[in-house]
């Protein structure tokens, strides 16, 4: 009897993958590793006829190298900067992504933790239950209404328009910095478009990350671009954590030129102990112990998103075995095995 090909998961799911199973019955051998860290993956993965990651390891070169039959590697999730997509596609193995799984999930997030921030909602429960001060609004007054408000999203994608068009419904003044968006999505979707990231950062009371982490643009919120920042601004980060210097934006929660920030990724996952940040979140004596939101990243997080990647991913693995055409590729392979 001929044995399947495996389709192998390597991280974050570890039950009975039931949604899995059923997409590759009869087609493929399903298995879930659930390493920590990309050593662990070090012969066990190499026979893999197709590959689904989330994002608690990674890809890198040395081990995509080793892969001999593959097929597809399907990052389970939006972002895919954790797989080394570029050599992938010398090697000629495919790599797709799941970019609608979570879009209504990351947006509800990011318009949640502006409402917390802008609104005194989490300082204000976070100083009380610590007993602090009188019951009272006053420590973070004065409070400005949402209306007429500039939300700035740096990236107009999926999950950038959908936070954008929430904002919109608050009343909001929306615009955007997004260089690959093609002229007028703003005029369809009523938002107002900005030139550069300086100038959308100039504007922004409130700014949210929307956008893949890059080269180009992996530590884009610095010193220097938040000191461009209103000052009491609130700086949203659901994107990818290598986006943000999170050096500088604790600077700029101690000066005050943020007022406060909702972070729900890290460059570091879970972060190192003595991160700067994190340690001054955890202390009760520190301004951004009220200041800081601080979420494990959770904001793609629901079970029907959950259940939406699981599906998705599988069924992109389903094509790959099979030869039909791929979707959502990212990568340009040389060929396709």
């Amino acid at each position: 009897m001929q044995q399947h090909p495996k389709v192998i998961i390597t991280d974050f799911i570890q039950d009975e993958l039931v949604p899995e199973r059923k997409a590759l019955d009869g087609i493929a051998e399903v298995l879930a590793l659930h390493v920590q860290g990309e050593a662990a993956l070090e012969g066990l993965i190499e026979d893999a006829a197709a590959i689904m990651i989330y994002h608690t390891t990674s890809l890198s070169r040395q081990t995509i190298q080793r892969l001999r039959q593959c097929r597809l590697i399907v990052r389970c999730g939006a972002g895919f900067d954790n797989v080394d997509h570029e050599f992938a596609a010398q090697r000629g193995i495919p790599v797709a992504n799941v970019p609608d799984y979570g879009t209504e999930e990351v947006a509800d997030s990011a318009i949640g933790l502006m409402l917390s921030l802008s609104r005194g909602i989490s300082f204000l429960n976070s100083r009380l239950r610590s007993g602090l001060g009188d019951w009272t609004y006053t420590p973070v007054a004065p409070l400005r209404r949402l209306r007429g408000q500039v939300f700035g999203v740096v990236g107009l994608g999926r999950i950038g328009t959908a936070a954008a068009l929430r904002a919109r419904a608050f009343g909001l003044d929306v615009c955007f910095f997004d260089p690959y968006k093609p002229d007028g999505n703003d005029k369809a979707l009523g938002l107002r478009r900005v030139e550069s990231l300086e100038e959308l950062m100039a504007q922004a009371d409130v700014l949210s990350l929307h956008c893949p982490l890059s080269p180009e643009n992996r530590g884009m919120i610095n010193d220097r671009t938040l000191a461009l920042m209103k000052r009491s601004s609130i700086l949203l980060n659901t994107a990818r954590g290598g986006l943000v210097d999170t050096t500088a934006v604790l600077s700029a929660i101690e000066s005050g030129q943020l007022s406060g920030t909702g972070i729900d990724v890290l460059p570091v996952e879970p972060p190192p102990s003595g991160d700067p940040l994190i340690t001054a979140w955890r202390n009760p004596d520190h301004v951004a112990h009220h200041r800081v939101i601080i979420n494990p990243h959770s904001a793609f997080y629901s079970e029907e998103g959950l259940m939406d990647m699981r599906i998705k991913g599988a069924e992109a693995c389903r094509r790959a075995l099979l030869g039909l055409p791929l979707r959502n590729v990212v990568n340009q392979p040389a060929s396709v095995r």
